[in-house]
């Protein structure tokens, strides 16, 4: 049964094809039946750029469980590297007032 849930949300990013790098301007993510994963409902991410035609394109089907993995892991990315971020300018606004 198809279920035809579909969510979109604008983006800011690159992506890159077979002809190299775009921008992108959106995704669409869907759960639904998938065109080539080996299941019968995936989770399907089309990160596009619907200015530059259908070429730019980079289209992704997961498994729910592998979808919420790469949920969690893009989540611990940002707090992880924006700790980071937080430190060095931390160390660098105490260096610079010595």
């Amino acid at each position: 049964m198809c279920t035809y849930v579909v969510e979109k949300t604008p983006l800011a990013g690159s992506g890159r094809n077979a002809e190299g790098w775009f921008v992108l301007t959106e995704a669409s993510v869907s759960y639904d039946h998938p065109f080539h994963a080996p299941v019968e409902h995936a989770v399907n991410i089309d990160f596009t750029n619907v200015a530059a035609g259908p070429s730019a394109r980079v289209a992704v089907e997961l498994t729910a469980e592998s979808a919420r993995a790469l949920i969690a892991a893009i989540e611990e990315a940002i707090e992880r590297g924006q700790e980071v971020e937080r430190r060095e300018l931390e160390a660098s606004e105490s260096y610079a007032t010595r």
